[in-house]
């Protein structure tokens, strides 16, 4: 061995030590090391999900800061002032007896916002994402579903709570903690829950945002010509709606969908269709207004 240059005692020292590890460890080992567990599919995350978004959101109010004053106040004066003046809004819509038309188209454009119009378009996105392999519109039912379930459990326990009834009794006057379900407007909160998570996942799309908030704007103005509801209702039913799923949006979106869409250029036919603003004034013919320029 002393024969043996230095170098090559020291690489068969390193070598025989590894064998003799390993041999330890086949003798100690009781098999295979398990293989890591896959990421849970979005839809087995659904429940969970659910659950977490009813914690975030009644603990919200807590978490509030000096920021968010900006848009609480002017929501907390609005909603005061339409309660303080539901009972005479909802009386100018029968001073001259109630208009037929008008309660049957808003009970018509009210069903948009039913339970099974809203479950049954988010049903849709999401069978049409998974039958075509559009992981947008897969996404879309899903979190549609999600926000949908959140929306509907956060009105229920606020009609329990505040126990409202609606315009057609007590001679509409709307007072709150005697026994009725009218504040919030469900139709308005669900309609506006699933709206935002739509117009929020083809937020490229101008015309799909339009619609989808347009949609829910008109079940909220529904809920009132028809009667259902008071305007402090509708009000605190969008809100609430709008909140919901924009949070379900934010919280669970899969920011990769953004990165396929940028690198495939989706939507960007879309970007051509919104203008460049410029102020146009002419001192001389005193004309004050806008000049709209598209880039085709």
């Amino acid at each position: 061995m002393r024969h043996i240059p230095a170098a090559v005692r020291a690489v068969m020292l390193v070598f025989s030590t590894l064998l003799a590890t390993q041999w330890a460890l086949a003798q100690t080992a009781p098999g295979p090391l398990p293989t890591p567990s896959p990421t849970p599919s979005p839809e087995k995350k659904l429940l969970v999900n659910i659950l977490r978004d009813q914690r975030a959101i009644w603990t919200s109010p807590a978490k509030l800061g000096v920021d968010d004053v900006q848009w609480v106040a002017p929501l907390g004066l609005a909603t005061a002032a339409l309660i303080a003046t539901d009972r005479r809004t909802t009386n100018e819509l029968i001073e001259n007896g109630d208009n037929h038309t008008r309660l049957d188209v808003s009970k018509g454009i009210s069903q948009i916002g039913a339970a099974y119009t809203t479950a049954g378009i988010a049903a849709t996105f999401y069978l049409v994402g998974r039958f075509e392999n559009n992981a947008r519109a897969r996404e879309t039912g899903l979190l549609g579903v999600e926000a949908l379930a959140d929306a509907g459990i956060v009105a229920t326990v606020l009609k329990a709570i505040a126990q409202r009834p609606r315009p057609q009794f007590d001679s509409g006057q709307g007072e709150f903690r005697d026994d009725g379900n009218s504040f919030p407007s469900g139709h308005a909160t669900a309609s506006w829950a699933l709206a935002t998570v739509v117009a929020d996942e083809y937020h490229r799309h101008l015309w799909i945002v339009i619609t989808a908030y347009g949609l829910a704007s008109a079940v909220s103005v529904a809920r009132y010509t028809g009667r259902d509801h008071f305007l402090s209702d509708s009000l605190i039913g969008s809100v609430l709606g709008y909140g919901i799923g924009n949070y379900v949006y934010k919280k669970h979106h899969d920011p990769r969908l953004d990165i396929t869409d940028a690198s495939s250029g989706r939507g960007a036919n879309w970007a051509k269709l919104r203008p460049m603003i410029v102020p146009h004034y002419s001192r001389g013919g005193k004309i004050y207004g806008l000049t709209l320029a598209w880039d085709l």
